[in-house]
């Protein structure tokens, strides 16, 4: 008999680190530029708002539970097979539903020294137990996830490009990791900044899902499609996998705004390469600038960039983040993920942009 006098969480759930988001106010100013979550600039597409706002009228119904609306725009505008989509509310739900599908008690889960904090948490609440691998100089090593891979391994969680270092894993690395797994291990390609990637030797996963029965990517509706209050990620993996995954998930897990709107963006392909554009320039630009003050940027292929301060009184990551806050800029502290001495600014507006720049030249300056 259970002689406890109120319920009790299973062994090990109140040792989780509980996820902690950007921060979004800066006091009582009246203009602040919120950097710090990775929203784009240019806000949804049009057509997306416009489709939210037709869905008002109906709201007495349920969604489709299937989805189909969304799962037809992404197969028709990405070159996939509906069937083997899945959507979600928010990625995070998707990565959730893995961990607890094929981890338990004594399975392992190889994740990455700077990789998304989320994955621990998802690993511990499964049951399983995260296995974390250092990164080389801020990008992620190859060769150390395979050291880590053992015959408890289940899952490898990979982020690419990383969040927040901004760097990736050129695609034939990718091939390389996947042919030297276990057929047993799901690889998990983490593609959620993938829209803003212009490099040769990129590729989001959809290659390596199509060929093989192990590997899986998930996407997000968040970032460069703007539609990050509305919580909408995907999936796209072998039909085994979905299938195990439909079986558990929520029966109806996106709302029908979500999903009219996520359909109406993912349509809007012009709209995105304006975001990207937009922040092609721009990330360019910053990370110039911030580098002529002698800061460190970390090479970002992302909307984001890790910046490095100073080791000495005065001029640290810390005393940046409470300057920056008092002019109305709010970046992103990232001790959490490895880098004690660092922020991580998104890329924003042209105002918010020159805002930081302006406002790190005069901290800089300080003596």
């Amino acid at each position: 008999m259970n002689a406890s006098t109120k319920p009790v969480p299973r062994p090990g759930v109140m040792e989780i680190a509980a996820y902690v988001p950007g921060k979004e106010h800066a006091g009582g100013l009246q203009r602040v530029y919120k950097l710090s979550s990775n929203e784009t600039p240019l806000g949804p597409s049009p057509r997306a708002i416009d489709a939210f706002q037709a869905a008002a009228g109906k709201l007495e119904l349920y969604p489709d539970g299937q989805a189909r609306v969304l799962r037809d725009a992404i197969a028709e505008v990405q070159g996939l097979n509906p069937a083997n989509i899945l959507c979600g509310n928010g990625s995070g739900e998707l990565l959730s539903l893995l961990a607890n599908i094929y981890l338990g008690p004594g399975d392992e889960a190889v994740i990455t020294e700077h990789g998304f904090l989320l994955y621990r948490i998802q690993i511990l609440a499964a049951g399983g137990t995260p296995v974390t691998v250092p990164e080389a100089d801020r990008r992620v090593d190859v060769d150390a996830i395979l050291g880590a891979v053992t015959e408890r391994t289940k899952i490898v969680f990979l982020t690419n490009p990383g969040n927040p270092t901004g760097t990736y894993v050129p695609y034939a690395d990718i091939k390389r990791l996947h042919a030297e797994l276990p057929p047993h291990v799901i690889l998990v390609l983490d593609a959620a900044y993938a829209e803003y990637v212009r490099r040769n030797d990129y590729e989001a996963g959809i290659a390596l899902v199509s060929a093989n029965r192990n590997v899986v990517m998930t996407r997000t509706f968040a970032k460069v499609y703007g539609l990050a209050a509305l919580r909408i990620g995907w999936i796209y993996g072998p039909l085994e996998i979905i299938d195990a995954m439909n079986r558990v998930r929520g029966p109806f897990n996106i709302n029908t705004p979500a999903l009219l709107a996520g359909a109406a963006a993912m349509r809007d392909q012009g709209h995105v390469a304006r975001a990207v554009e937009h922040n092609q320039v721009w990330l360019a630009r910053v990370s110039e600038a911030l580098t002529a003050l002698g800061l460190e940027v970390t090479p970002s292929v992302t909307n984001f960039i890790l910046i490095h301060f100073p080791d000495r009184d005065g001029k640290r990551a810390a005393d940046a983040d409470l300057f920056l806050t008092s002019c109305g800029f709010v970046l992103r502290a990232v001790a959490s993920y490895g880098f004690p001495n660092a922020l991580r600014m998104t890329i924003g507006s042209e105002d918010a942009n020159t805002g930081v720049i302006a406002a790190l030249t005069e901290f800089m300056e300080r003596t």
